[in-house]
This record gives C-alpha cells, sequence and structure tokens, in this order.
C-alpha cells in the first residue's frame, strides 16, 4: 500500500500555534533587539537619483545631505518646542538628540526615545508620559528609523510603542489615554505611508534588476545569433577552398610525367586531409544550424555584386551613391563577404531608422587592407519605432571583429549616422 500521510515541518515537540508564535518572537529580537546598539550611520543620497539628477550641478552635492538637513531641522524643532513648555535647556535638549541619534544608531534611538517618555514624565512630576516634546520627537524618531529598517521592525515599533504608552502610564500615573491614542493614530499613518514607500521601492528595485538581467541575456543571444549566421556564411567560404585543394591535389599527380610515388602519395595525403576537413566542417556546421535554415543556392555575395545591392536600396526609395578609391583588387572571400554584408546593413538601417534620408557608400583600397564608410543624413519623414533587439550593429561588430579591424557606428552632427570599418588584409592573404 502507499503511504500517503502528509510530511509536516519538524517544530520540535511544539504545535504549530507555539512554533509561529516564537517565529514571531524571533522576528522581535532580530529586528529590534539584536545589535540594537550598531553604528549604522545615515549614507548621503545618490547623486543620480530620480530628485537630484534635475538639480544644477553646483546644487546636486549638497542635495545628497538633505536627509541629515532634515532630521536636523525636525530636532531644532523638537528643541524649541521643549524649550518653550521646560525653560531648562538640558532638559529640552534630551529629545533633540535622541531624534539626531536616528542618523548613526536608528535602533537605539527608538529605545532611548521610549526611555526619555519616562525621564520627562518623573522630571515633570505629574507631567504626561507623552509630553508636546516627547510626543513630536517620538513620531520623528518612528518614521526615521522605520525608513532605515523594514516594514517588519515598524509593526514591532507601533506595538511596543502602544504598549510602554499604557504599561508607564500605569506604572507612573500618568496616563494619558487620548494622547497615546493621537500618538498611535499619527503614528500608524507615518509607519504606513513609509511601508507603502519602501515595498513600491524594493518592488522598482527588483524590475530594474530583472530588465537588467533579460537585457543581458538578450544582447548575448543577439551576439550568439550573429556569430552563428556568420558561422554558416563563411561555411560555403571555406567548403570551397577546400574542395579546389581536394581537386588540384587529386589532379596534380596527373600533370607530372613519370610523377615518383612519394609524391603522389603527398598529393593523396593531401586530399584525404582536404576531404575530411569538408566532412568534419559539414558536422559543424549541423551544430550551429537552426531548424528553418535553408542553404543558399548561389555563392556568396562579394563586393562585385555591390551595384546589385544598391540598385535594390534605390527601388526601396532610398537616394544612394557609391564612391570607389584606390586601386581596386580581389581580396580574400571572407573579407569581401564581410565587406558586402556591412553594406548591406547598413545600408538596411538608413532605410529603418532614417525614412527620407541620401546615403553614400565610401570603399577604400588601400595597402593595408579595405576600408569601408556608409553615412546617411537626417530623416526627413516620420522615424516609427523598430522592434528590432540591435542585430545590425552587433552583426558588424562581430564581422569586423573576426578579421581583426575597428567599426565606429555613431551619430554625425547634422543629425544623421555613419557606419565606418576597417578590414586589414595582410600582403600575402592578397595575393593568395
Amino acid at each position: 500500500m502507499t503511504d500517503t500521510t502528509t510530511q509536516r515541518p519538524d517544530t520540535g515537540g511544539r504545535t504549530p500555534e507555539l512554533h509561529h508564535a516564537v517565529g514571531i518572537l524571533q522576528g522581535l529580537r532580530a529586528d529590534l533587539f539584536h545589535d540594537a546598539f550598531a553604528y549604522r550611520p545615515l549614507a548621503p543620497m545618490a547623486a543620480d537619483g530620480p530628485l537630484t539628477r534635475r538639480l544644477p550641478s553646483r546644487i546636486r552635492r549638497y542635495a545628497v545631505w538633505a536627509p541629515h538637513a532634515l532630521v536636523a531641522a525636525t530636532a531644532l524643532l523638537v528643541f524649541a518646542v521643549g524649550y518653550e513648555r521646560s525653560a531648562f535647556a538640558p532638559v529640552a535638549l534630551v529629545p533633540a538628540v535622541v531624534v539626531l541619534l536616528t542618523l548613526l544608531r536608528p535602533v537605539a534611538a527608538f529605545w532611548a526615545s521610549l526611555a526619555t517618555a519616562g525621564v520627562y514624565a518623573v522630571f515633570l512630576g505629574g507631567g504626561l508620559i507623552w509630553a508636546p516634546a516627547v510626543f513630536l520627537a517620538h513620531l520623528v524618531v518612528l518614521a526615521v528609523v522605520a525608513a532605515r529598517t523594514r516594514p517588519r521592525a515598524a509593526a514591532w515599533m507601533w506595538v511596543l510603542t502602544a504598549g510602554y504608552g499604557m504599561v508607564s502610564g500605569t506604572v507612573l500615573a500618568a496616563y494619558d489615554r487620548d494622547t497615546t491614542a493621537q500618538l498611535l493614530f499619527f503614528a500608524a499613518l507615518a509607519l504606513l505611508a513609509i511601508t507603502v514607500w519602501q515595498v513600491r521601492r524594493d518592488a522598482h528595485e527588483e524590475v530594474t534588476a530583472e530588465r537588467t538581467v533579460t537585457a543581458q541575456e538578450r544582447s548575448m543571444r543577439t551576439l550568439l545569433e550573429e556569430r552563428t549566421t556568420i558561422a554558416r556564411e563563411l561555411h560555403d567560404v571555406v567548403a570551397h577552398h577546400m574542395s579546389v585543394v581536394a581537386i588540384q591535389a587529386e589532379a596534380a599527380p596527373y600533370r607530372v610525367e613519370n610523377a615518383p610515388p612519394e609524391l603522389e602519395q603527398a598529393f593523396a595525403t593531401i586530399r584525404e586531409n582536404a576531404v575530411a576537413a569538408l566532412t568534419e566542417l559539414r558536422r559543424v556546421l549541423g551544430v550551429v544550424r537552426a531548424e528553418d535554415y535553408e542553404a543558399p543556392d548561389a555563392p556568396q555575395p562579394t563586393l562585385a555584386d555591390l551595384d546589385g545591392l544598391l540598385a535594390n536600396v534605390r527601388d526601396a526609395g532610398l537616394d544612394v551613391d557609391k564612391a570607389v578609391t584606390g586601386g581596386v583588387r580581389e581580396l580574400p572571400q571572407g573579407v569581401e563577404l564581410s565587406a558586402y554584408r556591412i553594406v548591406q546593413e547598413a545600408l538596411s538601417n538608413v532605410l529603418r531608422h532614417a525614412p527620407g534620408a541620401s546615403a553614400r557608400v565610401e570603399i577604400g583600397y588601400v595597402l593595408g587592407g579595405l576600408g569601408l564608410r556608409v553615412v546617411n543624413g537626417p530623416p526627413r519623414g516620420l522615424v516609427k519605432p523598430s522592434p528590432g533587439a540591435g542585430h545590425g550593429i552587433t552583426g558588424m561588430r562581430e564581422r569586423v571583429a573576426m578579421l581583426g579591424g575597428e567599426l565606429t557606428a555613431e551619430a554625425t552632427g547634422d543629425g544623421g549616422y555613419e557606419v565606418a570599418a576597417f578590414i586589414p588584409v595582410a600582403r600575402d592573404e592578397a595575393a593568395a
């Protein structure tokens, strides 16, 4: 038979009610008793916060201390209220110091505020347990400490304040039910507002963190997709070269009369290695090939096919012209393919993001490599938001980085955009 008994958590022999009560008391101990006198200075505000970043730079460096200034001003107000009631500075100074203590030791300030209420009642003889200065000071302490801790601590402070007011009033015969009720009412409003603010802040931070992680994952996925696309395209280039090597190695012995056996064996080994490399290359392509990938039925494009590309984008409505400088020569197929794709992607970006703008493609054949520049003017039509994930620039950077070159993509001063790349080509590569 199957045992369907529900497994309950081990509570050490205690009932569930007692277990939850112990958990609540442990939370009280962790929030208000453990390291109650720990030194926790209030940090300044962030200079790039939603409020401070809107201020001028010369004011921003002082605005970060606004919370400290607000607490100090409140302490001064508490001192003024206490001095007006007692006319004795040391007595009026006690609650003000307690308010300032929240800047350094917040939990200790809460306990000191409760103790100050009893001291005031005893010192003033027959006075209220919540004298006006103590009333205001304790309300400020509750708000500041709640803002510096967590919502559970705010609830505990409110409960302890209610219990302390009733017990101290009974012991000291200075209990004023109305004043305690007023304090608890205003404290509940303040703590509720602070708790809602903390929950919203934590939720905003969590959402921001999730968005950051999502953006990083999207960027990595885009990068991998672009690298996979480049690998598929370069497969045809590499496979072509390897096929040529295999065919030439097989035909070479027949071009030499009375070829020695060692030479025939060497060419046979070259052909076998080339065929093996082709087989492994096809396996690699199978790893990076998508399920919906279709092999191209035409050779990969080169710079010789650039005029056809420009004709297509002109038919799509883009006014584009081309300028070629330097001695035109045939470059390695990988360089030709990457250069073609960079120009193709740059012109596609112009069509998507700069409607009505004109573009110019510049190709420079220099001694050490190939220079590319695609620049367009500002858009003249309505720019619609693009749902793309930034594949274009990422793909161009990956192609250039694969060939050891450099690429810059940035806005121009007139509101247009410029993509410039340089792809180095070694002398031996060009000769090959």
